[in-house]
C-alpha cells in the first residue's frame, strides 16, 4: 500500500503564489505516475498537472499551463505543485494521485489512479 498526504494548502489573493507538496509513503517503489488533480464545490474532479517516475514526461491541463510547475523528488518521495498567478477560478480541494501501472506516459484520466491524497484546500479571493 501506499500513503499520500498533501500539505501547502491555503488562503491568498489572486495573483499570490502557493506551494503544495505530496509526500508518499508506504511501497513507494510501485509508484510510477503522480498527478494532482483538484475539485471545485458543484464540479467535478479534473486533472491539473503530471509527471512520471523519471520526469521525463510532464502534462498539464491547458487552464494551468505557464502558471503551474509540477516537480518530483524520487528520492525524496515527493511530488510539488508551484502555482503562480493563481486566479479565483483555481479554488478548489487539490489531491495527490499516485499510479501504480508500469508506464511512463502521463494519464489525465482519475480512475487510472490507485492512490490518493485526502486533499488540501486553495482558495483564492479575488
Amino acid at each position: 500500500q501506499v500513503q499520500l498526504v498533501e500539505s501547502g494548502g491555503g488562503l491568498v489573493q489572486a495573483g499570490a503564489s502557493l506551494r503544495l507538496s505530496c509526500a508518499a509513503s508506504g511501497r513507494t517503489e510501485t509508484i510510477y505516475v503522480m498527478s494532482w488533480f483538484r475539485q471545485a464545490p458543484g464540479k467535478e474532479r479534473e486533472f491539473v498537472a503530471g509527471i512520471s517516475r523519471s520526469g521525463g514526461n510532464i502534462y498539464y491541463a491547458d487552464s494551468v499551463k505557464g502558471r503551474f510547475t509540477i516537480s518530483r523528488d524520487t528520492a525524496k518521495n515527493t511530488v510539488n505543485l508551484q502555482m503562480n498567478s493563481l486566479k479565483p477560478e483555481d479554488t478548489a480541494v487539490y489531491s495527490c494521485a499516485a499510479d501504480r501501472t508500469a508506464r511512463n506516459v502521463v494519464t489525465s484520466r482519475s480512475y487510472e489512479y490507485e492512490y490518493w491524497g485526502q486533499g488540501t484546500q486553495v482558495t483564492v479571493s479575488s
